[in-house]
């Protein structure tokens, strides 16, 4: 980032030359993406992202839109940091919050491997609702107490890693946010975690923690769903859906529709409020 910039200006406002923006376009809501993520836009000469996150920008005259393949995500940072570098207004768009299992770290990986001048570039992270807090919004607050975010695909990492990952959120008794849980791919990869899940809980203390299916939060094809561990299912979940499991404290708060889940704020740990 230029020496310029001052973190409180819109970005369109801080240079006269290029500048990259990488940002967040929430879950799928219009109403869900920011001010300073539509300034942004609207002062772009160029958006770069996968093709269904760049056809949620509205074309116009001066704009130009770079939509690519998924599992590309070098190659698209490295071509919006050469634009950045000529001079233009580069936006990356990712949904949800850029930072989160998304585009931000892709274009950082790109400056660090890149040429020395694009670490002098005007590059900031623009932050978006991500699905993960959209959907603990709309079931009530189950992250309300610690809890840890878990990307399932193996596609980056091996399945051990994600597997000890689990058991151990499991022991330390976080609240668990699961972003890829299943897809056409990866069928057998969410069942294998549900078993794992199973498995931890037993020996934690038991398979009544709620799971919260989130699936398209503010879109129209929105539905929440929520069941105990003990009857989570594989097919409950897609790509474009964020699972949520509690805590062992997590509540339930049953009511006419869809029933409020909550974590406490306060833990009793040996008679001591933490």
């Amino acid at each position: 980032m230029t020496k310029e910039h001052d973190p409180g200006m819109p970005v369109a406002a801080t240079s006269a030359h290029g500048w990259l923006a990488v940002a967040g376009l929430g879950p799928g809501g219009a109403d869900w993406v920011t001010p300073e993520v539509t300034a942004a836009l609207a002062a772009a000469t160029d958006v770069v992202g996968y093709a269904p996150y760049v056809a949620r920008v509205a074309p116009r005259s001066g704009l130009t839109l770079h939509a690519s393949d998924n599992g590309v995500e070098l190659d698209r940072a490295g071509h919006a940091l050469r634009m950045a570098a000529e001079g233009r207004r580069v936006v990356v768009v990712s949904s949800g919050d850029p930072g989160v299992f998304a585009m931000a770290s892709a274009v950082f990986e790109a400056v660090e491997a890149g040429p020395a001048a694009w670490r002098a570039l005007d590059v900031r992270v623009l932050p978006g609702i991500t699905a993960m807090l959209a959907a603990a919004a709309r079931a009530g607050a189950p992250l309300g107490h610690d809890f840890c975010a878990i990307n399932l695909s193996d596609n980056l990492k091996p399945w051990s890693l994600v597997e000890r990952r689990l058991r151990l959120a499991v022991e330390a008794d976080f609240a668990m946010a699961f972003y890829n849980p299943r897809s056409v791919a990866r069928p057998e990869g969410f069942t294998r975690a549900l078993a794992v899940l199973r498995e931890a809980c037993v020996s934690a203390g038991g398979l009544d923690r709620p799971v919260i299916f989130a699936r398209a939060v503010s879109s129209p094809e929105e539905t929440l769903r929520v069941v105990a561990l003990s009857e989570a299912q594989p097919e409950m979940a897609d790509m474009r859906t964020v699972v949520i499991v509690g805590s062992s404290l997590t509540r339930v708060i049953p009511r006419d529709g869809a029933p409020w889940v909550y974590t406490p704020r306060s833990v009793l740990v040996e008679g001591v409020l933490s």
